[in-house]
């Protein structure tokens, strides 16, 4: 299975995506769009600041779990990972947005 976005209405009817790795696990979540357009421009920025490793934020929650985000060129955050067991895991993660997002095609689930 090749890796994609799953652009979904979330139960407010707003619009919401995520990208799959090839394994099908979900590597990347959007926040939460008030219309479709807005949504698929998230998508189209994804896959263009993806492969800039300086758009990256490396966190740690509270309880000190690492997870990562992507911002945009202007700074906003455009997705969000899970938390992950540990650093490895999480750079691990990173490495999968920047070359799963440039190339994955958008599954439109809202129709």
């Amino acid at each position: 299975m090749a890796s994609r976005f799953e652009l979904k209405k979330s139960k407010n009817d707003k619009f919401v995506f995520n990208l799959l790795a090839d394994n099908g696990k979900v590597i990347l979540t959007s926040e939460l769009y008030d219309s479709k357009a807005s949504a698929l421009n998230g998508i189209e920025s994804v896959k263009k600041n993806a492969p800039d490793d300086g758009r990256f934020g490396r966190l740690s929650a509270k309880d000190g779990s690492p997870y990562f985000t992507l911002k945009a060129g202007n700074g906003q955050v455009i997705g969000q990972s899970q938390m992950f067991s540990g650093e490895k895991a999480r750079d691990d993660g990173i490495e999968s947005v920047k070359s799963n997002a440039p190339g994955a095609v958008t599954d439109d689930q809202t129709v």
